[in-house]
């Protein structure tokens, strides 16, 4: 199935969508918001998962440009990409982000062995 390809089911990759876009989160904070919403997740398994939520955005994010205002816009439509000003090239190792996503994973889950 395309979710054991992908390494996520839809329901984590919306939850991801709502706090990229909604949220505007970043790596590390999605990470604490997912710790909080995912109880039943270890530290290390969200940090996994929003890590590589992160490095598939970024490798695929530069797609969306491709859409050209013929092709994807209506009649009804204004909207053709040509105001879109957001990022659309990322480093996709998130160095910075990752390591201390990675840090902070590390110490709850002492924390949570040691409980």
């Amino acid at each position: 199935s395309d979710e054991v390809e992908m390494g996520m089911t839809y329901d984590e990759l919306s939850a991801f969508g709502r706090l990229r876009m909604i949220g505007r989160c970043g790596p590390y904070s999605m990470f604490a918001q997912l710790l909080h919403r995912w109880p039943a997740l270890s530290p290390g398994q969200v940090a996994e998962k929003v890590k590589r939520f992160f490095f598939y955005y970024a490798i695929n994010r530069h797609k969306m440009t491709t859409v050209t205002p013929a092709y994807h816009a209506e009649t009804y439509s204004p909207d053709d990409n040509r105001f879109d000003l957001r990022q659309f090239l990322y480093n996709a190792a998130w160095s910075w982000q990752f390591r201390a996503i990675d840090a902070m994973a590390q110490r709850l889950d002492q924390q949570r062995d040691a409980v």
